[in-house]
């Protein structure tokens, strides 16, 4: 009987038997392809062999581990940008686990402990993800350049011992990725566009919500075109009132194009200018300007629209200019006073989202059927919900399925109605199905919707679907890098690594999402759940008091008010973390 210490590399290919199940040849024909074309090249460049395979994974061993975690350091970056026409509930993608420990050799087979720990430290791993037994992480320390996260002892199925692990995630390997590279974000393969907050040029404060409203309409009739990559709203408007450098804003938001302008407004009179930026050569493709009477808004934006798709996607087909053309509303008065509310709701704070409700009804009051504003009012009540600033729930409950069923009725053709109804009805009404259709729709309609993403991403924390909760989540982040809300995209993110059972990396993206934001009573419940589960009591406690500031009503016999799971163990996951945690009965 042989033995030897070597390296052991364990990889899985995550949600396999999802997309066995929506494309069985499909799946087997990609994964020969990966197979052939980049893990078996860069394992035998590294010096490895592959020992077995096993369907869904592989077993490779490795005469050094710095070595093995090179490979599967530069194998995971590749992944990261392999199948760029696939949706990320499409794509493949490995989870990676690396041992160091002896082991026992049978022909051309290995067997023993250190193969077992390899194998249950690749199920420690996210998606995308490597993690490290402590043995491995010391023999590498100092050798390379990438920040493996202690995330320390753990206790594995069939190891008597627990196990210290260190995780490699997706965002620190991108992250670092990129500033070794000079970059910020790169480019997507599609043209991409950032639209800047137009100057308001009327003289008069108070119109700054109209010149707000008139971007923020032209960044949703971009969004419409599937040919075109549309960074959302509030990443755009993260450069409001800045001297900015195009080319800065180009590589921040990894972009191609900027689209910035100006409105005036005067009486009855407006003028729109804009002008289209290659953030690459630093030239400008196009400037113009256009002048009309105030009932002429929607057909300005329409020009400005239509040539900045005439400048950077000429072949788009005509029929899908005209269908970006449909408008919310006829009525001047109720688009004035959702504008209005729009300003408010961005704010997040109390008082501000009572007055944009107000606002939201207004216009329904003027345009019964305004899609939009029956989407919003319900994705207030929503956020009332969160917040627990609701005084009759009950009633509140009522009231958000009237609008929310209200704007999918209208607004069949109308992205941000029908994703803003299926969040309310979801979250607020617990009708996790009928939600996440109406989401689905959404994204159909306008597959750049920053917004549509992060809400789908806690339909599936809802519906127990955690990995595709956070690939939705990263994409909202992805299409918003710079949100003022990206605390709901970290929390989002936060509460698919807790129902996986990756606490550590659950409670890293929680304390991130405080940092940002600490109003928002999602994070730390997830917070305190994951470090009640990681034995962290410290932490556990600080989440606890933040829960108690945030929402003092709550107890373990309410929890589902604030987590509409839809599996019973998912509600038991988390009522076991919170009652770890201290939350009372």
């Amino acid at each position: 009987m042989e033995r030897r210490l070597v390296a052991i590399l364990a990889a899985d290919v995550v949600g396999y038997s999802r997309l066995m199940g929506a494309d069985e040849a499909g799946t087997l024909a990609r994964l020969k392809d990966l197979r052939r074309e980049l893990v078996q090249p860069e394992i035998t460049a590294h010096k490895g062999r592959i020992v077995k395979l096993m369907g869904d994974g592989l077993l490779a061993e490795f005469p050094s581990v710095v070595e093995a975690v090179q490979c599967a350091a530069v194998i995971q970056e590749e992944m990261l940008d392999r199948e760029p026409g696939l949706s990320d509930e499409q794509r493949i993608r490995l989870r990676i686990g690396v041992n160091l420990g002896d082991i026992i050799v049978e022909g051309s087979d290995i067997y023993g402990d250190g193969v077992n720990v390899a194998a249950r430290l690749e199920g420690l791993a996210e998606p995308g993800g490597i993690c490290l037994s402590g043995a491995a992480f010391d023999a590498v320390e100092g050798k390379l350049d990438l920040p493996f996260e202690d995330i320390g002892a753990q206790q594995v199925k069939n190891i008597a011992k627990p196990v210290r692990a260190y995780r490699l995630t997706t965002a620190q390997r991108r992250e670092t990725s990129l500033a070794r590279a000079g970059e910020f974000l790169p480019l997507p393969d599609k043209p991409s566009i950032a639209v800047l907050p137009f100057t308001n040029m009327s003289g008069d404060p108070e119109q700054e919500y109209f010149s707000d409203g008139i971007t923020e309409d032209i960044i949703t009739e971009l969004s419409r075109f599937r040919t075109l990559f549309v960074i959302a709203r509030n990443s755009s408007f993260a450069f409001k009132d800045r001297a900015v450098d195009v080319k800065q804003v180009g590589r921040e938001l990894g972009v191609r194009y900027v689209l910035e302008g100006s409105v005036r407004k005067s009486g009855s009179r407006m003028r729109i200018t804009g002008q289209l930026i290659d953030t690459a050569a630093g030239v400008h493709l196009w400037a113009d300007r256009f002048d009309g009477m105030l009932e002429d808004v929607f057909d300005l934006q329409d020009q400005v629209t239509q040539n900045v798709v005439g400048a950077i996607a000429p072949r788009l087909e005509q029929a899908e200019i005209e269908r970006a053309k449909r408008k919310p509303t006829q009525s001047l008065d109720a688009y004035d006073h959702f504008l209005r509310g729009m300003a408010g709701v961005h704010k997040w704070e109390r008082e501000a989202h009572e007055e944009a409700l107000s606002h939201f009804y207004k216009a329904i009051e003027l345009d019964p059927n305004f899609a939009s504003a029956y989407g919003m009012a319900a994705r207030c009540f929503s956020w009332r919900k969160v917040c627990g600033w609701r005084t009759d729930p009950a009633k509140e409950t009522a009231e958000t399925v009237r609008l929310a069923r209200q704007a999918a009725k209208l607004g069949r053709d109308d992205a941000l109605a029908l994703c803003t109804a299926g969040m309310a009805l979801a979250y607020v009404a617990g009708q996790l199905e009928d939600g996440d259709a109406l989401i689905a729709q959404a994204l159909a309609l306008n597959p750049n919707l920053a917004w549509a993403w992060l809400f789908r991403g806690w339909v599936m924390v809802w519906m127990g679907e955690p990995e595709t909760a956070i690939e939705c989540a990263t994409r909202a982040m992805r299409l918003s890098p710079h949100d003022p809300h990206t605390f709901n995209m970290q929390a989002a993110i936060a509460a698919g690594h807790f129902l996986a059972g990756h606490y550590a990396d659950a409670l890293s993206w929680a304390k991130a999402a405080k940092r940002a934001q600490t109003n928002a009573p999602l994070q730390p419940l997830v917070a305190a759940a994951s470090a009640a589960f990681s034995g962290d009591a410290t932490e556990a406690e600080m989440a606890m008091a933040h829960i108690r500031q945030l929402v003092p009503n709550l107890r373990l016999a309410n929890l589902r008010d604030f987590v509409p799971a839809r599996r019973s163990e998912d509600l038991d996951r988390w009522t076991e973390g919170l009652r770890k945690a201290g939350l009372p009965e």
